[in-house]
């Protein structure tokens, strides 16, 4: 299985056991993350050509990414 770039554990190192308690106490959280994570591979998926998609698209899934981790580092950083 190859390693997926962009996980939110790299993405955040030192707030892993925030992100963790914050899945488990905060549903619009957890549902954030379980996007970022899905949206995470599915990028992943295109960039290796797993699941070639049009670039367009790909750039699309890319900027839900981004918007995705803002969101996360917004509640991270008032949490």
């Amino acid at each position: 299985m190859s390693h997926t770039p962009h996980e939110l554990a790299e993405e955040f190192p030192d707030k892993v056991e925030q992100m963790s308690a914050l899945k488990q106490t905060d549903a619009h959280f957890s549902k954030l993350a379980d996007e970022y994570h899905e949206i995470n591979r599915q990028v992943h998926r295109a960039e290796t050509n797993v699941e070639p998609m049009e670039q367009l698209a790909e750039e699309q899934l890319r900027k839900q990414r981004a918007a995705l981790k803002d969101q996360i580092w917004g509640m991270l950083s008032k949490a």
